[in-house]
């Protein structure tokens, strides 16, 4: 409870931009949990033994064996695999195209709201800043204005909100980057495998099509 109301006190004296940036952490909090779920979906596979089994069923001239492998699995690493596997393979252009039109589909979703996530980020801190010039100046104001006696009580409280809305400001953004960074390394892990995928895939046909010639 004192934590509670030690926080409610912090952000009561911080005036009114303590609203807009807890909403604005309210909204990053979403977007960061979905993109969590999702991206960790589409990772959760182990595309290392995945490709390892493909490559194996290709090499002994299972590609029938090796499709249905892949539809067995979700995630944007087996959906590029099936796409590859059903396409053309007698054209090396075709193989291509069809990685190339899977990967279109399946990877710009994991990137999905990623960008806002910056743009929260730097809208906190920057509320933050905004609030504490507003807190000094009404702070500087009503000093002036105030009878003596008064006067160290709204300094006190016009520093008050200039220093917790920029403390505030910074709990929400700092949380927020380091999710929107590790999300991004994420999806670009995630790329590096379809892209591998692909290529090795690609390779495993070419070299049973010319085995079979």
């Amino acid at each position: 409870m004192d934590l509670l109301s030690g926080f409610a006190t912090f952000f009561r004296n911080g005036g009114p931009f303590m609203f807009v940036i807890l909403a604005i952490g309210v909204v990053a909090l979403a977007i960061i949990l979905e993109r969590f779920w999702t991206i960790g979906r589409a990772g959760s596979i182990d595309s290392r033994k995945l490709l390892k089994d493909l490559e194996g069923r290709i090499s002994q001239g299972d590609l029938v064996g090796a499709l249905s492998l892949s539809k067995q699995v979700t995630g944007p690493v087996a959906h590029v695999a099936s796409s590859v596997l059903s396409s053309d393979m007698r054209n090396d252009d075709r193989i291509y195209n069809a990685a190339e039109s899977a990967a279109t589909i399946v990877l710009p979703p994991l990137s999905r709201r990623l960008a806002l996530l910056g743009v929260l980020a730097n809208t906190a801190t920057l509320l933050g800043l905004l609030g504490t010039i507003f807190g000094l100046t009404t702070a500087f104001s009503a000093v002036g204005a105030a009878d003596p006696a008064q006067r160290s009580a709204f300094l006190a409280a016009g520093i008050s909100q200039a220093l917790n809305t920029t403390s505030f400001g910074l709990i929400v953004a700092i949380p927020t980057l380091l999710a929107h960074s590790f999300l991004v390394g994420k999806v670009e892990s995630i790329v590096e495998q379809v892209e591998e995928t692909t290529a090795r895939i690609t390779q495993a046909i070419l070299r049973a099509g010319r085995h079979s010639a």
